[in-house]
């Protein structure tokens, strides 16, 4: 029986040229119907909108080809694929998947038409200390977005397509406006996402961050006690208070994700945080690569080993097959990990990403070498309080700015994030059979190097880089 692989299906539908030309004007923003129009289309596709303007139909009636035939890849119904992507979220990611694919091509490893996620630092402001804080956080900034100029960068967002914006800071929930910010972006189909320490979530504020349409809480959670945690976030009590909007966030039926940042301060402790973590009953664990910037810098002789760090990497794969909340980490390294773990099998593959763990068996394997990796620049961006665009948190290197430049040239055309995107020219890494499957973290590079074309130095198989900068921190 022929193999049919959902990448084959992708590369022979929407893939090949003439249908990427075609495309490439169907996904603009649609005034008349006040969505990108592939978005439109998946709508008249599913059966949620009835009509649409002449340019919206044609699309959809490419938009359903793809959908059977990929839906055939993952052995769904065309039922199960309509119910699957009424839901306006996964409308608008699907979107953005046909949107980069028209622009960029089928590429190793995918380039998104727009970031599906963009991680808003909203203020600098914050009431704790931490020691590796990447903003350097405590006051509020001179530069931040007022809450109407914060507005227009949202509908600029909400144009180009981008499906989640998580709001950061700092501490977000110290900025004045950020229930209104969030309402305004859930009232635009926008996935609304918060990154927080916790300490302020009583049971009053976690319900007004769900009516402004928060569905997503990240908390960050860097000990398994008091002393640990605590002496990492600079203020006492921290902890107490943090597992207290822990267990607000969960109560009130928000999906809830805790992260914590390894470092030779913690990282013992991480099988004890996801004991506790998931005993409070959140959904995910991610480990957070330690990053060199903001405050980071003055810690790094606190970082991970390469050795520690695939300890870690595995630890967390053995721990992830039994623990009843999926584990996750930033470290591009853990999808190698995995594959080396699981060499072989026939079995279905639990292959981790920065976003999720999809469980791929057969040929929807070489699905790995198209979503892998370090996503700055293919998945997700980051933008500053006062609207600095850069390719991740961790990565203070600007590339514009929302209100001044064009969100969705810059995204298309700029040369950094091109680069990023490029995993053959990385040094060593370009000689690696696992590079589009991980790449290492380009933030690591440049935070170590000053460039993000160097290794990653945490990376077991660039010892000799830790070894170096080793010798600087003597």
């Amino acid at each position: 029986m022929k193999t049919i692989t959902a990448v084959s299906i992708l590369k022979a539908t929407i893939g090949n040229p003439i249908t990427r030309n075609i495309l490439k004007p169907l996904s603009k923003y649609c005034k008349k119907d006040g969505k990108n129009r592939i978005e439109v289309a998946i709508d008249l596709y599913t059966g949620k909108r009835e009509d649409a303007c002449i340019l919206c139909k044609t699309a959809s009636k490419l938009i359903r080809k793809v959908l059977i035939k990929g839906g055939e890849a993952f052995g769904l119904e065309e039922d199960e694929i309509k119910e699957k992507f009424k839901n306006s979220y996964w409308a608008k990611a699907l979107a953005s998947t046909i949107k980069g694919i028209a622009f960029f091509g089928v590429r190793r490893p995918f380039t998104a038409g727009a970031p599906y996620q963009v991680v808003w630092d909203v203020t600098t402001a914050c009431n704790l200390k931490c020691k590796h804080c990447y903003s350097t956080s405590g006051k509020k900034g001179e530069d931040e977005l007022s809450t109407e100029e914060a507005k227009k960068a949202i509908d600029i967002m909400a144009n180009a397509g981008v499906t989640i914006i998580a709001f950061s800071g700092g501490e977000p929930l110290v900025r004045p406006d950020i229930f209104e910010l969030a309402k305004y972006s859930a009232d635009k189909g926008i996935y609304v996402a918060m990154a927080t320490n916790a300490t302020l979530i009583t049971k009053e504020i976690a319900k007004k961050m769900r009516e402004s349409g928060v569905e997503f809480v990240q908390i960050s959670l860097d000990g398994a006690n008091p002393e640990t945690h605590d002496s990492f976030r600079g203020v006492e009590g921290a902890f107490e208070k943090t597992i207290r909007g822990i267990k607000n966030c969960v109560e009130e039926g928000f999906f809830v994700e805790i992260s914590t940042t390894a470092t030779r301060f913690n990282y013992k402790q991480i099988p004890d945080i996801i004991d506790l973590v998931e005993s409070i009953g959140v959904n995910w664990f991610m480990v957070f690569n330690f990053v060199p910037t903001g405050r980071g810098k003055f810690i790094v002789e606190n970082d991970l080993t390469p050795q520690e760090r695939e300890e870690l990497l595995r630890m967390l794969w053995e721990k992830s097959k039994t623990s009843k909340i999926e584990i996750l980490s930033t470290a591009p390294q853990f999808a190698r990990v995995a594959l080396q773990k699981e060499n072989g099998t026939e079995s279905e593959v639990t292959m981790p990403t920065h976003f999720y763990n999809p469980h791929l068996q057969g040929q929807l394997i070489n699905l790995a070498e198209f979503i892998g990796g370090c996503g700055a620049g293919r998945f997700y961006m980051a933008m500053e309080p006062n609207g600095d665009l850069q390719p991740c948190v961790f990565f203070p290197l600007k590339i514009g700015n929302i209100l001044e430049d064009d969100f969705e040239r810059l995204w298309r055309k700029n040369k950094i994030l091109e680069d990023l995107r490029n995993k053959d020219i990385i040094e060593k890494c370009r000689d690696c059979e696992y590079r589009y499957y991980c790449g290492g973290c380009r933030a690591r590079a440049y935070g170590y190097f000053g460039d993000y074309l160097k290794p990653d130095p945490g990376c077991i198989n660039n010892i000799e880089f830790y070894e170096m900068l080793e010798e600087k921190w003597k």
